[in-house]
């Protein structure tokens, strides 16, 4: 669908429904420091490089949990399994409503910076921070992962999907 320079909504709407498309993990950034503890659902995520380990995730700048992580500087990454909408919905707001803690009943370790359970944690340290549109881009490089790898949680088209392995042909 190719969109126009000059209706910024339409190449708005066309960009949103373009990225709706595309799977992606979903992860929850943790932080806590003297802000106290924060957390929010993500799906805007990757790796950098290997050498270093880095990765990239990408966080509203107007958000608590943009501002916690730039001025603690550390964060973890929890890589949500299938099983875990409950904790993804949590920390994507869902509950904000009824529940002023988004950690209250979710389980975690007790861990400087908080790791959800059953999780594959990356734990990180920011190393620089972009500014882009509406969003900060946290550049960081990881200290540890923790966690054992279990087939993770995907959001596509505006809903959780669990992925289903398919065989690659030999070429």
């Amino acid at each position: 669908m190719a969109t126009s320079k000059s209706d910024p909504s339409a190449a708005r709407a066309a960009f949103i429904a373009a990225m709706r498309s595309v799977a992606a993990s979903v992860c929850v950034v943790t932080t806590n420091g003297t802000e106290g503890r924060r957390g929010a659902t993500v799906s805007a995520f990757c790796s950098v490089s290997a050498d270093p380990p880095t990765i990239l995730v990408c966080l509203n700048a107007a958000s608590q949990i943009a501002k916690v992580v730039a001025a603690h500087g550390v964060f973890n990454v929890n890589i949500l399994r299938t099983d875990q909408t409950d904790v993804a919905n949590r920390f994507a707001g869902v509950d904000d409503a009824v529940v002023v803690d988004r950690f209250e009943g979710i389980a975690c370790s007790a861990a400087v910076q908080p790791e959800i359970t059953g999780a594959m944690v990356l734990c990180c340290h920011t190393a620089n921070v972009v500014a882009a549109g509406s969003h900060q881009i946290f550049i960081a490089e990881v200290t540890d992962i923790k966690g054992e790898f279990a087939p993770p949680l995907a959001y596509l088209d505006g809903t959780f999907h669990a992925l289903v392995p398919t065989p690659l042909k030999n070429r």
